[in-house]
């Protein structure tokens, strides 16, 4: 997929994380990632870094999220930035979507 130009959702195998979590990497290139993360309520994102920056984009449900020791609940709309190494992490409130954009890709989720 790396490079590719159209990436069909239906096309696009789902990876179980465990504990709720499902993640679907979509189109990438070397330099930037999008990936979906599905949380069932209750689903932990363990507290991490990354030397990545992220945004993430809360495309439905509710989550408390942690970024460099502060927490704060989002909801649907809501948007992070997560530079190089922050620490960071959060709790599915409600059953959701997440959209994450890394630069550079992930190399680990592929």
């Amino acid at each position: 997929m790396l490079d590719d130009r159209w990436v069909f959702y239906d096309d696009v195998k789902p990876e179980d994380q465990g504990n709720g979590v499902v993640r679907r990497v979509l189109a990438y290139s070397k330099d930037l990632m999008c990936v979906e993360n599905t949380f069932e309520k209750g689903a932990v994102g363990a507290l991490h870094h990354h030397p990545h920056t992220q945004i993430t984009y809360v495309v439905s449900g509710k989550f408390e999220f942690e970024i460099e020791g502060v927490k704060k609940v989002v909801k649907a709309g809501d948007s992070m930035l997560k530079t190089d190494s922050v620490e960071h992490g959060c709790v599915c409130l409600e059953k959701g979507v997440l959209l994450d954009i890394f630069n550079p890709m992930r190399e680990d989720f592929v």
